[in-house]
């Protein structure tokens, strides 16, 4: 088998067993995820055996129920983004200080221990415990394997698959880390370039849901009253009775519906433009379905 298709091989095992750990929870999210469960279910059932005659207060409580479901999946998956995000970030710096410390005649363990010393934030446990476990004698590959799959991130399981073949063909390591950390280096500045690149177009994103919101206000403010006072004529002209006694809170219901749809996808959609990851669009979706509504709540 051939040193590329090694190391192909290598990054797939590296992602097959990524895959496998993210739709897993910790017993501490598990307790969460099902004590929060409890009370929706709980919510639900109140709603429907007391408040089920009262049409909008019904869904809307349906709705506040199954925010107060998604919370905390959204808040588990968003913090485990944060801190792969945070790895990411501080990944550069470390492989630069580490090689740095490998062109000064150190070996591997030596500059890890020296590089351990510094403060790499988040990545520092990381950095202490790989030290310590090449002080224990174990293998470099069984380290980097396990801190690659600790991080949890793309990014750094490839730079681990191939400082490992590297290191398992008997390459020069110096002359591997530096590579890869420049590689690492103009993957950040890329990405703070996209950022930069794109924050016309997140603020795009909120002045279009803002705007959408303005309409939607104006709608249920000028055109739903003058709706609902129509009087329809029937057979031989005579007036029938009204069809649309509630036709106000229907609209308001649909309008209310079409504001968390769009608050929603405009969140996710700035998110993947801004940082490239749905899953940190959920905070804009949060706080365009949260300042939509009262909005909506104030002004309709």
């Amino acid at each position: 088998m051939s040193l590329f298709a090694k190391k192909k091989e290598g990054i797939e095992k590296l992602e097959m067993k990524k895959k496998k750990r993210y739709l897993t929870f910790t017993k501490k999210e598990l307790i969460i995820v099902a004590g929060n469960s409890i009370l929706v279910l709980a919510i639900i059932l109140f709603n429907y055996l007391i408040l089920r005659e009262a049409t909008n207060v019904y869904s809307s409580i349906n709705l506040i129920a199954l925010f107060i479901f998604l919370f905390p999946l959204i808040m588990i998956k968003y913090t485990a983004y944060r801190r792969k995000k945070a790895l990411e970030d501080m990944f550069p710096v470390f492989l630069r200080d580490f090689v740095e410390s490998i062109r000064g005649g150190m070996t591997v363990p030596a500059a890890l221990k020296s590089v351990s010393m510094n403060d790499y934030k988040s990545l520092s446990p990381y950095v202490k415990k790989m030290s310590a476990q090449l002080d224990w004698g174990i293998p470099v590959e069984i380290v980097l394997s396990n801190f690659a799959k600790e991080a949890d991130s793309k990014l750094i399981s490839r730079v681990v698959s191939s400082v490992m073949e590297s290191h398992r063909f008997g390459g020069n390591l110096a002359d591997t880390f530096e590579a890869l950390s420049n590689t690492a280096v103009e993957v950040d500045r890329l990405r703070a370039e996209r950022r930069l690149y794109l924050h016309s177009q997140m603020i795009t994103g909120y002045i279009v849901f803002f705007v959408f919101l303005g309409v939607i206000i104006g709608l249920e403010r000028f055109l739903v009253p003058s709706l609902s006072q129509v009087t329809p004529i029937g057979l031989g002209g005579i007036p029938t009775t009204p069809v649309a006694e509630n036709l106000a809170a229907e609209y308001k219901t649909v309008f209310r519906n079409l504001i968390l749809i769009q608050g929603l996808f405009a969140g996710l959609a700035v998110g993947k433009m801004a940082e490239g990851a749905l899953v940190a669009g959920l905070k804009h979706s949060m706080f365009m379905m949260f300042v939509g509504m009262l909005i909506f709540t104030l002004a309709a």
